[in-house]
């Protein structure tokens, strides 16, 4: 980390004597634990001592201004080494318009797209390897196979920026039939339906999804849909970010970056952005399941794949694997399982051995905490939780929950204490 920070240092001091058009914020920035927008002032970095400091004569427009009215060739520090031919990737108005996304020639169009001056936009899609502001608020939520999550929750206008550029952008671009996780009109129930009442179903996990996607891989995906590399680069560092670790350095605080720049879980446009990048993966994981008579789909980072034939499972997996590798993910053997229908096949949590259906352990649960409401044996948890499973239940399956829903509504209407039981349970 000292190497990093010491990195990051000597490029500061040398930014002056640049001739590039990048934005950085004010010394005075500091991030606040909440989530208020940060400080900023677009003057900040274009003074007059600016002006002076680079020789610029009295009434002769200053060569950094003029920069900012035209594109950046540089996004940071870490963002070098990139291929020639994304670099010198330009607007293809064909590509564009196959699926009706926004027309951006550069980013003073990005800028006014997005509403928001053409020097702020620079400051949010900066690359710093340490800075002393930070967009994301970071936290932590345990896993169920253990260890911790890390959620890095942008501030409120980057989100909004990101939230923009989701569904007027990113949400415009069809995904690949498998994918069913954060897709309009798809869900787990969807995922799981083409495997019920298989002989076989196979289950495998992508390990570290996210995090695997890195800001190359986004830009790639930008720019194969017909952006130039400056629009792509600069909509995909709106997109991604490192995780980063505090340093405090005579009194002040940076942020370290930790690892490469990825989609991070948190950001609205990270789910719909990763099916993108995946969609290779998906339509060569389809195929292949079609060569051995196999059904497919993937729910985020879940791939399932189910047929009647057993024998030939061992051979999938191993060109599932080699697939997978050649896509530039990696799997995580330990979550791999294979179920026949001896035993309970569940796919992204429903049981699909004859029909799609919640857990009959999740059903004798609720049957169980209504039973004892009704005869007041036992007080009932929170009603809205307890709707909520209700209502979860019958988006799978209508016929296992109205039995639920009866029990509800009785206690509802019996209930001698209503509040926090207002609302109606039907299904939406």
């Amino acid at each position: 980390m000292w190497s990093r920070w010491r990195r990051w240092q000597t490029t500061w001091k040398a930014r002056r004597e640049r001739d590039y058009a990048t934005f950085t914020p004010s010394s005075s920035s500091t991030l606040s634990a909440s989530d208020d927008d940060d400080e900023f002032d677009e003057d900040d970095e274009f003074d007059e001592r600016d002006d002076a400091a680079i020789g610029v004569a009295q009434g002769q427009r200053p060569l950094r201004r003029r920069r900012m009215k035209g594109d950046r060739r540089y996004f940071g520090e870490d963002l070098w080494g990139t291929s020639k031919q994304q670099r010198t990737a330009t607007f293809d108005e064909a590509k564009i318009r196959r699926f009706g996304l926004p027309a951006l020639r550069n980013e003073g169009e990005v800028a006014t797209w997005l509403g928001l001056p053409l020097a702020r936009l620079r400051w949010f899609t900066h690359d710093r390897a340490a800075d002393t502001t930070w967009h994301y608020v970071r936290y932590t939520v345990p896993k169920r196979s253990g260890g911790q999550r890390v959620i890095l929750a942008p501030k409120r206008e980057l989100k909004a920026l990101q939230r923009r550029v989701l569904s007027e952008l990113v949400a415009k671009v069809p995904t690949a039939p498998a994918a069913h996780g954060f897709v309009s009109g798809r869900s787990i129930a969807t995922n799981a339906q083409p495997h019920v009442g298989k002989r076989v179903v196979v289950g495998l996990d992508l390990k570290d999804f996210f995090p695997s996607i890195t800001f190359p891989r986004v830009r790639g995906v930008l720019i194969a849909h017909g952006y130039s590399y400056v629009v792509a680069s600069t909509l995909a560092l709106l997109c991604t970010e490192y995780d980063r670790e505090p340093f405090d350095r005579d009194g002040e605080r940076f942020y370290i970056s930790v690892g490469p720049r990825h989609l991070v879980q948190g950001a609205p446009t990270s789910p719909a952005l990763a099916n993108l990048v995946a969609w290779r993966l998906d339509r060569r994981l389809a195929g292949l399941a079609a060569k051995y008579g196999f059904s497919y789909t993937r729910y985020a980072d879940d791939l399932t794949f189910s047929g009647d034939d057993a024998t030939v499972v061992g051979r999938l997996i191993t060109n599932v694997k080699r697939i997978v590798a050649d896509e530039r993910f990696t799997l995580n053997d330990a979550k791999t399982h294979v179920t026949r229908r001896a035993r309970r096949q569940v796919v992204t949590g429903l049981v699909v051995n004859d029909q799609v259906g919640t857990p009959r352990q999740l059903r004798r649960r609720l049957r169980a905490i209504l039973h004892n409401a009704q005869r007041g044996a036992r007080p009932m948890p929170a009603y809205s939780s307890i709707r909520g499973l209700v209502a979860f239940v019958n988006a799978v399956n209508p016929g296992h929950a109205a039995p639920l829903r009866a029990g509800l509504q009785q206690i509802r209407a019996t209930s001698t204490d209503n509040e926090g039981m207002n609302g109606d349970i039907s299904p939406d």
